[in-house]
């Protein structure tokens, strides 16, 4: 996923369709200097990982 969608849709209040590595995923924030995520699976939420923005995919 690009940089921009990624942050499109952490700061979107609509819930986007995204995964990673076939979890459902939220996307928290976006490091986009990094290139990176922070995420959690959605029925984990206290499971927060930072992720590569290309591991995460939008269905």
């Amino acid at each position: 996923m690009n940089k921009l969608r990624a942050s499109q849709i952490a700061a979107s209040p609509v819930m986007a369709n995204v995964s990673c590595n076939g979890v459902a995923v939220y996307i928290q924030n976006v490091d986009e200097a990094n290139e990176t995520a922070r995420i959690y699976p959605l029925d984990q939420p206290d499971q927060e990982q930072e992720v590569p923005l290309n591991s995460l995919v939008e269905h």
